[in-house]
């Protein structure tokens, strides 16, 4: 029998878990794949056999004293408040799991302490790393304590200050994303859209890991060009003095974005992972403003775009109509040929092979020859 993987799924967003769907599809059919996360309501659908374990939701969760919550952060830690009982029994119920299963591999999307925690189990994990500023010595030392890293993205993406140590340590997948729809030219999506054949069409685009898109600055874009149409998909955020304009319409959650974005001129997005490998897969001129995320995970990601050419940013939405219609001239001057390279149409099969082969890496021989290496040492 295969040795087990088991993923651990941060339910933030729906990114980490349409990603785990992605790999554990490629997987072979005797290959048993376990999920831990506290969102299971995130794989409903899924039809590839795999077990789900419910973990309790800690986010919130509510210290018992002033005591307790005065209690500094250990460095190399991040997020480990004191007196939890939840903590206490989502990390239970990862190593019972752990065990009982006899894991081969802990693929961990995403947190520092549960890698630190495979390790000190004695479980092989891999982590999936992250754009961002991650020196740190929590995130260092979880990825020196993992045996290795999956980047779901293109290696041209890395960040130019990431260890050389740690980059020999990680397989880089190519840019996945986890959608299938068929992409169709510019004309036909927007005949199907109902959408004019000839105008410029701006589209807006944000994912359900944050607050959504400011309404206020796209209120400007429209004034700035008002011959060209605004389309915003997900979540906005309005702070009640915005006023609507005619090219400028919410649709909201939609279905068949990948029609919206053939559709477009030019993409204007956050820089979420399965956002900007989306857009590069339909091949569309990215204006890319980055939300905020803890360690400056999509500054950096945005960093990396415009290092390749494949996007233009700013600093800050802009505020006046020149702010815009600047904006909006770079993107028209960007050559797509840099960003179309960075979406894989393999890549979620490249990364299930990479951890099925290391699983089977790590535990060959392990049934007929298993002996102690090391003594314990306190």
């Amino acid at each position: 029998m295969k040795r087990p993987i088991t993923f651990f799924v941060h339910h933030q967003g729906r990114g980490h878990a349409n990603r785990t769907m992605a790999i554990a599809a490629e997987f072979a059919r005797d290959r048993p794949v376990s999920v831990l996360t506290a969102g299971p309501q995130l794989f409903d659908g899924f039809e590839r056999d795999i077990e789900i374990v419910t973990l309790p939701n800690m986010i919130g969760a509510g210290v018992p004293t002033e005591r307790l919550y005065a209690e500094p952060t250990p460095q190399v830690l991040h997020c480990v408040p004191l007196g939890l009982r939840e903590m206490r029994a989502t990390m239970r119920a990862i190593l019972d799991h752990l065990d009982e299963r006899d894991t081969g591999l802990f693929v961990v999307d995403v947190s520092a302490e549960i890698a630190l925690l495979s390790r000190i189990a004695s479980v092989p994990a891999v982590q999936i790393r992250m754009h961002g500023d991650r020196s740190d010595i929590g995130h260092v030392g979880s990825y020196e304590a993992s045996v290795g890293m999956l980047a779901p993205f293109d290696e041209r993406m890395e960040q130019d200050d990431y260890p050389a140590h740690l980059r020999a340590k990680t397989f880089y997948s190519g840019g996945l994303c986890t959608t299938r729809e068929p992409v169709a030219e510019k004309a036909a999506a927007r005949a199907r859209l109902g959408l004019d054949p000839s105008s410029e069409i701006v589209v807006v685009v944000t994912g359900g890991g944050g607050s959504g898109t400011p309404y206020a600055p796209l209120t400007v874009a429209a004034r700035a060009a008002p011959d060209t149409l605004f389309l915003t998909l997900g979540p906005t955020h309005r702070e009640g003095h915005e006023t609507d304009f005619s090219n400028l319409r919410e649709l909201g959650w939609v279905s068949g974005v990948t029609d919206y974005l053939a559709a477009a001129d030019i993409v204007l997005a956050s820089a979420g992972d399965n956002t900007v490998h989306e857009i590069a897969r339909v091949g569309r001129p990215l204006a890319v403003m980055p939300e905020w995320r803890y360690f400056g995970e999509q500054t950096r990601k945005a960093e990396a775009l415009v290092r390749l050419g494949a996007a233009v940013t700013r600093p800050a939405w802009p505020g006046d109509l020149a702010g815009w219609q600047s904006l909006l001239a770079d993107a028209r001057r960007l050559d797509t040929d840099a960003i179309r390279p960075l979406y894989a149409p393999d890549a979620a099969a490249r990364a299930a092979g990479w951890l099925e082969g290391l699983t089977d890496e790590l535990w060959a021989g392990a049934a007929s020859d298993a002996k102690p290496a090391l003594a314990a040492v306190g």
